[in-house]
């Protein structure tokens, strides 16, 4: 699947939110999202975060290893922390931010976009016929052009598909739209880490 983002779908269990912004360095990314520098020794791997997580024995206290590819900042979270949550803060500015969460505990895996400060759209994807923000249609062109839903607004994939492919569906339209890329070989090597209070 290359650098892109569908291939998140394809891990066994995918656990970790992605915050991208465009417009703010990782370092800064990571602050805007309650980072605090020189919180934890850097850089460390996906294994160390998890340990870091569940050291801290507290749901208030995360995790996020932060990096850059194709003009946009990345931050995976590690532990209880939704970065959706702070995306409007995140976003001042001028920034736009998007922020991918997998809800593994209560599905459908969840998008958000957000710019100079303001909510813009959000939907599960999966359940993309439901829409929020204050451009909650900024991605139906895309989303009917790709086959997601039809003009009318109604569910358009295949009935009994399956939730990756249909997953890898939207990943595809959204990773298209804004240009978003998470390299494979950077995340499961080592990066810059900091404490999210």
């Amino acid at each position: 699947m290359g650098d892109g983002i569908q291939w998140l779908v394809d891990q066994d269990e995918w656990q970790h939110g992605v915050v991208f912004a465009r417009g703010i360095d990782p370092e800064e990314l990571a602050v805007r999202m309650g980072g605090a520098p020189g919180s934890v020794m850097s850089p460390i791997t996906e294994t160390e975060a998890w340990g870091i997580v569940l050291d801290l024995a507290t749901d208030d206290d995360d995790v996020v290893r932060v990096g850059a590819c194709g003009g946009w900042s990345f931050a995976i979270e590690y532990g209880m922390g939704d970065g959706s949550r702070r995306l409007a803060e995140i976003s001042r500015n001028g920034v736009e931010a998007v922020h991918l969460h997998p809800s593994p505990d209560h599905p459908p895996a969840m998008f958000s976009y957000a710019r100079d400060g303001a909510d813009i759209c959000s939907f599960g994807i999966g359940e993309e016929v439901w829409r929020w923000g204050e451009q909650p249609d900024l991605l139906l062109p895309q989303l009917i052009a790709a086959g997601v839903l039809h003009p009318g607004g109604e569910y358009a994939r295949p009935e009994g598909e399956s939730y990756r492919d249909r997953d890898r569906h939207t990943l595809a339209l959204i990773e298209s739209r804004f240009g978003l890329a998470l390299p494979r070989n950077a995340v499961a090597g080592r990066l810059p880490a900091f404490l999210i209070h």
